[in-house]
C-alpha cells in the first residue's frame, strides 16, 4: 500500500511524480530472478492511473549482461504502456474526498506507514470512491468530504479551519482520537457532537449496526476489537449506534476462552455519533481495516460515506478487488477513467503475488459529470460506446476489463 497512499499525496503538490517497481521476484538485488509479467502491468499500470510516470528498476550484474528473457518481458509491458500514454501525459487526478495524512504528525518511513493511512486508502480504494491524501494547510473547498483517520490532532489554527469548512457546506467523517485537541483533553470542535471522557472503559466492545449506518449488516453484535475511545453525546449529538460492554475485560484474573469475554448485553456508551453534517466513530476503524480487515467495519464506514456523500463522483457494480480511479486532461478536453483488475494473493509467506488475469465483463460505470459528455470511448483501441446522462451522470457498460482499461469521456 506504499505507493497508492504515497502518490495520492505527493499529487496534490503539483510536481512531477514518478513510481516505480523492480523486475525482480522479490526484493532489489535478486539476481536471475524474474517478476510475473502479470505484477508488472499492474505495478505499471496503477501508476499511470493515479497520474505517474512509470519505471522498472534492475540492477547491472558484474558481467555487464542485461537478462534477454526478462527484458523481453519488460518490452511487452512498455508497449503496451506506450499505447496507452497520449491519455495519461499531464493529468490531474478528479476527486470529491481529502483525508488527512497521518504522517504530518506522527511521520513515516519507506514501508513503514501509519496504519491509519493504509487502512483508510485500502477501504476507500475498494469501496471506488476518489479521494486525495492531504495535510491541514491544503485547500478543503476542493473536496466534498474530509476524512480524519484515527490520530489526526486538531489545534486551534486547524479547528478554525474545519469549522469554516462545515459552515460552507462540507462534510467530515472522524474517528476514534481525531478532532482532540493536541493535549488530548478534549474535542477541539463542538460540530463532532461529543464530549470525551477518556478511553473506552471495556475492549473489546460490540456494536449492533441500525439503521442507515447499519445498512446491509445483521443487527446483532459485531465485535470491534480495538479499544475506542469513550465519549457522551453533546447538545445535538445523535447516537446512530450504541457500543455494547463486554461481560469484562480479559486478563489473568478473568479467562474466557482464546480471544475475548462475550458480550453483556448491556449498552455502555455511544459508537457513532452524527452531528449535523459529521459523524465520529469511537473507534479506529481504519487502523482495524488495515489489521484484520472486518467486512462489518468496512460497512458501515461506507454507510456513513453514502448519508453524507450520497452522489459521489465515480459508482461501478464490480467486485472490491477493482481499482478504480478519474483523471482529466484540460487540453484535450476530456476524463479518463482507469479500471484496474488484478488481485494480489498471499501465496507465500512473506509476499503478495500477482500472477492470473482474470477478466470482468459488462460492468456497469456511472460518472458524475458537470460538463457534457460527447462521446464515450475505449482506449486506446477507440471503440465507441452506448451511454446515457442522466441527472448530472454519465452511465455506460464496459464490456470487458483485462487487467486494465480505460474510457475517455470526451467533451468535445
Amino acid at each position: 500500500m506504499d505507493f497508492p497512499v504515497s502518490v495520492k499525496y505527493i499529487r496534490t503538490l503539483g510536481i512531477e511524480t514518478v513510481g516505480m517497481t523492480g523486475r525482480f521476484h522479490t526484493s532489489w538485488g535478486d539476481n536471475s530472478s524474474y517478476r510475473n509479467k502479470a505484477a508488472l502491468e499492474f505495478e505499471c499500470y496503477n501508476m499511470l492511473a493515479q497520474g505517474a510516470k512509470c519505471s522498472i528498476g534492475d540492477q547491472l550484474e558484474p558481467s555487464g549482461v542485461l537478462s534477454v528473457p526478462m527484458y523481453k518481458r519488460i518490452g511487452e509491458v512498455y508497449a503496451e504502456v506506450e499505447k496507452k500514454e497520449p491519455w495519461c501525459r499531464n493529468v490531474t487526478a478528479v476527486t470529491d474526498i481529502g483525508v488527512f495524512t497521518p504522517e504530518e504528525f506522527h511521520g513515516a518511513d519507506t514501508g513503514n506507514l501509519p496504519e491509519a493511512s493504509e487502512g483508510v486508502c485500502r477501504l476507500l480504494q475498494e469501496s471506488g470512491h476518489q479521494f486525495d491524501f492531504i495535510d491541514s494547510e491544503a485547500d478543503f473547498s476542493k473536496y466534498r468530504l474530509l476524512i480524519l483517520p484515527d490520530v489526526i490532532p486538531v489545534s486551534d489554527a486547524f479547528a478554525q479551519r474545519l469549522k469554516q469548512y462545515l459552515e460552507e457546506g462540507g462534510s467530515v467523517i472522524a474517528s476514534f482520537e481525531s478532532g482532540l485537541a493536541p493535549d488530548k483533553d478534549s474535542f477541539a470542535l463542538t460540530e463532532w457532537g461529543v464530549i470525551f471522557k477518556g478511553n473506552a472503559p471495556y475492549s473489546p466492545d460490540f456494536v449492533v449496526p441500525k439503521g442507515e449506518v447499519g445498512k446491509g449488516l445483521d443487527q446483532a453484535e459485531h465485535v470491534m476489537y480495538k479499544q475506542g475511545a469513550w465519549v457522551e453525546a453533546s447538545e445535538g449529538g445523535e447516537v446512530l449506534v450504541d457500543a455494547v460492554t463486554s461481560v469484562f475485560n480479559r486478563s489473568f484474573e478473568h479467562f474466557s476462552s482464546h480471544l475475548h469475554s462475550p458480550s453483556s448485553g448491556k449498552i455502555g456508551y455511544p459508537a457513532i455519533v452524527k452531528r449535523g453534517r459529521v459523524i465520529y466513530f469511537i473507534h479506529p476503524v481504519f487502523t482495524q481495516y488495515h489489521d484484520n480487515a472486518p467486512l462489518w467495519v468496512k460497512q458501515m464506514v461506507r454507510n456513513a460515506i453514502d448519508m453524507l456523500l450520497p452522489d459521489p463522483l465515480l459508482k461501478h457494480d464490480g467486485p472490491s478487488t477493482v481499482i478504480a480511479t478519474v483523471n482529466r486532461q484540460e487540453e484535450e478536453a476530456r476524463q479518463v477513467v482507469h479500471l484496474l483488475h488484478y488481485i494480489p494473493e498471499r501465496r507465500s509467506k512473506v509476499m503478495d503475488i500477482v500472477e492470473d488475469v482474470i477478466p470482468l465483463y459488462d460492468t456497469a460505470i456511472s460518472v458524475r459529470e458537470d460538463r457534457p459528455v460527447k462521446s464515450v470511448s475505449l482506449v486506446p483501441g477507440n471503440v465507441p460506446l452506448a451511454f446515457e446522462t442522466r441527472q448530472g451522470r454519465v452511465e455506460f457498460k464496459v464490456p470487458k476489463i483485462t487487467g486494465h482499461q480505460m474510457i475517455e469521456l470526451s467533451f468535445r
